[in-house]
């Protein structure tokens, strides 16, 4: 029989998933307030600057009307100690005299890092922590890598035939997978924080690069930074990635001053991060998007830019759309190599495999330990 503490966290951790699209650059957590073992309030993190989870679950006790003094707060991520967007989480729990709080595992924010479950226990508030922490940890694995790390989670996305191909030899690709597998595409934009892609696929395909959800009122959807790896600063000021929203970041090895001067009329911000082989550098690049606050980096490149930042040893999830047609000749998924050996070939695990429609996605994680 599972344990009360697991069932009422799983429930915390199912109801924060609601907060994903908005919350960035904080986590997405989920909150529930439970007596005589039932769940009489619940919440979740609102966009940037609104209530956190722990704020909304208090919110929607007083819309219900019931009393909270006594009861047990679930809580995926230990609240918030410190004054920045808004008012600590923890000393709002003890104003509101709540009996016992129990965190799925402590905020590595260095502003936290257990400084909330201490103010709780300095007030005589009863803590646990480490409930179904694993399970927590993948809710927010973006927010999470960025604080221990530095940079984003890397999420490498590719459309593929079954032969491994993703586009005809003269380029043409659309469409390769169905419908399912183009919108499930759509939920981990909607989900990351930026989407980078390079110069070839913006000059073959001048994608757009937004975030497109059927039924969803644009005003309530989060567009994602939009960079391009653009190393001769070649991205025409025509293109449509740069868009009318402030949102495109273009990214160069050197730029020409009256191209980047045009660029940046349209509205893109261009800068340079040269590497030492006179294309951009990949990993400064991750870098600077980890001191912009990137949780989740999304690539959606060609076979030159996805084989580079596997090569740089960046991307820590690979999601394949596989779809059942053979293409033979023609583009692949990416240019890693060449190895010598076996032995050398990097290794990934699968962590599912589901079908959407005809296709099946492919998600497989790094092996690597940071």
């Amino acid at each position: 029989m599972q344990h009360p503490d697991s069932y009422f966290m799983e429930q915390a951790i199912r109801l924060s998933a609601k907060g994903r699209p908005l919350s960035p650059p904080n986590p997405a957590v989920g909150c529930v307030i439970v007596r005589d073992g039932e769940i009489i309030a619940s919440g979740f993190t609102q966009k940037a600057g609104g209530h956190h989870a722990e704020i909304e679950a208090l919110t929607d006790a007083e819309k219900r009307g019931v009393n909270i003094e006594g009861a047990t707060v679930y809580v995926t991520l230990e609240p918030c100690s410190h004054y920045g967007r808004t008012p600590p989480c923890a000393l709002a729990l003890i104003n509101h005299r709540v009996g016992r709080v129990v965190a799925a595992m402590k905020d590595p924010n260095p502003l936290v890092a257990g400084k909330g479950l201490a103010m709780l226990e300095a007030a005589g508030i009863p803590t646990a922590c480490g409930v179904l922490e694993e399970e927590a940890w993948e809710s927010n694995r973006g927010f999470f890598t960025r604080m221990t790390r530095g940079t984003p989670w890397v999420t490498l996305k590719v459309g593929a035939s079954i032969d491994g191909r993703t586009a005809l030899p003269n380029g043409e690709s659309q469409w390769i997978t169905g419908e399912a597998a183009r919108q499930d595409v759509q939920r981990l934009r909607s989900e990351s924080g930026a989407i980078l892609t390079g110069i070839g696929t913006v000059l073959a395909d001048d994608c757009r690069l937004n975030v497109r959800l059927p039924g969803r009122d644009p005003a309530e959807i989060r567009q994602p930074l939009r960079v391009v790896v653009d190393s001769s600063l070649r991205t025409p000021a025509t293109a449509r990635v740069i868009g009318e929203d402030g949102l495109c970041l273009i990214v160069c090895a050197k730029a020409d001053p009256k191209r980047k001067a045009e660029l940046e009329m349209r509205g893109a911000e261009v800068i340079e991060l040269p590497g030492s082989d006179g294309r951009v550098d990949l990993r400064a690049l991750v870098s600077e998007l980890g001191r912009r606050e990137v949780n989740d980096l999304l690539a959606e490149g060609g076979a030159t830019l996805n084989g580079a930042l596997l090569d740089a040893g960046l991307v820590d999830e690979i999601v394949v759309y596989t779809a059942p047609i053979l293409i033979g000749e023609g583009r692949g998924m990416w240019s890693v190599g060449p190895y010598k050996r076996l032995a050398e070939a990097e290794r990934w695990a699968y962590r599912s495999v589901s079908r959407l429609g005809e296709d099946l996605c492919f998600d497989l994680r790094n092996q690597r330990k940071d």
